[in-house]
C-alpha cells in the first residue's frame, strides 16, 4: 500500500498478490466516513457481510458506506490493484474483525 495523498483526502494505491485479500473490517465514523475503491488493474473481489462476493476489474468503482463490514482482495489467479479513498468524516476508525 502506497500513500498517494494524505493532506486533503487520503488516497492509497493498494496491490494484492493472486489469492490474497484483507480481513473483514469496518470503517467507522460518527458522521460521514466510509471508503471508495477505484479498481485500476487485474481482477479482484469485494464482499459485504451477508452478501455474495462481487467480481471486480479495471474501471469498477465500489462505494462503501461507514459501518459496513466487508473485505476486498485479488482473485486466486490474478493480481489486483485499486485506489482506496478514505471519505472524510468525524471520529473515524477502522475496526478489524473476524
Amino acid at each position: 500500500m502506497k500513500a498517494l495523498s494524505t493532506e486533503q483526502v487520503p488516497i492509497f494505491n493498494v496491490t494484492f498478490e493472486p489469492g490474497y485479500r484483507n480481513n473483514w473490517h469496518i470503517h467507522n465514523a460518527e458522521k460521514g466516513g466510509g471508503q471508495i475503491l477505484i479498481c485500476i488493474a487485474g481482477k479482484g473481489c469485494y464482499q459485504e457481510w451477508g452478501k455474495e462476493a462481487q467480481l471486480l476489474q479495471s474501471g469498477d468503482v465500489v462505494n462503501i458506506p461507514a459501518g459496513v463490514k466487508h473485505w476486498h482482495g485479488a482473485t486466486k489467479d490474478s493480481w489486483f490493484s485499486h485506489l482506496a479513498i478514505e471519505v472524510p468524516g468525524e471520529n473515524k476508525s477502522t475496526e478489524w474483525v473476524s
